[in-house]
């Protein structure tokens, strides 16, 4: 922590909208944890960070990248949502939850408006959560795409 890539992702997340963006999250989803990730090819550092399940995560705080789904979402581009990943056949045998110790997710890719991907919109539960619906999928969608928006203008007002 303390160079300027994590310096930058913790302004940019320090926004009460992100925070009140987080906390519908997670009474949509009724999972226990909702974040706002900046995600590189060798980096993913909280922005900003809901936490009722003592996951254990900080604005500025980072994830070994390898060990994100967040990492795949960033080389295709694409949301990953399911319910129960111990019950999923493309997710029961993956390493991220089984390492993390969570059955519920859902992640959306955040877009700035020149095409560049930022990061990630994400949720995590260690209880089956109903979330691989098209209402959630269309809100987390939305939110993610003004997430966005919101870090654009923290960035341009930084200059």
């Amino acid at each position: 922590m303390g160079d300027e890539l994590t310096s930058r992702a913790i302004a940019d997340g320090d926004q009460d909208t992100i925070r009140a963006i987080l906390a519908d999250v997670c009474r949509l989803t009724d999972m226990g944890f909702a974040a706002v990730a900046h995600v590189t090819e060798r980096r993913w550092i909280a922005c900003q960070v809901l936490d009722k399940i003592e996951f254990g995560l900080t604005p500025g705080d980072e994830l070994e990248i390898a060990q994100t789904i967040c990492t795949e979402i960033r080389d295709h581009g694409q949301a990953v949502i399911f319910d129960d990943a111990s019950v999923d056949p493309d997710w029961r045998t993956h390493p991220v939850p089984i390492l993390y110790g969570f059955k519920s997710y859902a992640s959306f890719p955040i877009i700035l408006s020149n095409g560049d991907f930022y990061g990630t919109l994400c949720a995590i539960d260690p209880r089956r959560r109903k979330v691989a619906t098209s209402e959630v999928i269309a809100t987390l969608s939305a939110y993610a795409r003004q997430v966005a928006v919101l870090l654009e203008s923290a960035q341009a007002a930084r200059g």
